[in-house]
């Protein structure tokens, strides 16, 4: 088995929730890179994206993943963006057994349009999850699993990855 779990996928999918429970299932760390780039920045993401721009938001993000794949025996969240990069996707595959996790443009939206701190999300909702989704349509395609998140409670996701981990770590 590779030294990490990371999960990659676009915003809304699940990725923090489902990897605090399944770090905690596996005892291994909980890492989310959006929350280390905020403690590095001491500011939070719309703030770097407003004062500093997406550009400087990736380069940052890119220190964080490669800082973060150094380590072992993490279940690692990622930016929904952070497989935008070349180098991000190599990194993660080079440390981690990268998940993918899926749900639908309709699911995502209902779990994102209360959540006022993302940055991307401005304007008209639905139109900037669909234009965004487009764009990003083949970037997670490099993951070893996917996992459909759209209408399994969180213990089931948990439960197939902890299978998957299990099943292929041999």
């Amino acid at each position: 088995m590779k030294k990490n779990i990371v999960l990659v996928g676009f915003m809304g999918t699940g990725k923090s929730t489902v990897g605090k429970q399944l770090s905690l299932k596996l005892g291994w760390e909980f890492v989310d890179t959006d929350q280390m780039i905020e403690q590095r920045e001491k500011m939070s993401i719309p703030e770097i994206f407003s004062k500093k721009g997406e550009n400087y938001f990736r380069e940052v993000e890119t220190i964080i993943i490669q800082k973060v794949m150094s380590n072992e025996k993490q279940v690692v969240a990622t930016g929904g963006g952070s497989v935008l990069n070349l180098q991000n996707r190599s990194c993660m595959l080079s440390h981690g057994t990268v998940i993918h996790l899926d749900a639908e443009v309709e699911e995502i939206i209902k779990r994102v349009k209360s959540e006022k701190h993302r940055p991307l999300l401005q304007g008209n909702l639905k139109e900037r999850v669909y234009e965004m989704m487009e764009k990003r349509k083949y970037a997670y395609e490099f993951a070893d699993f996917v996992i459909d998140t759209n209408v399994i409670e969180v213990d089931s996701i948990v439960k197939q990855i902890y299978n998957l981990i299990i099943l292929h770590k041999k």
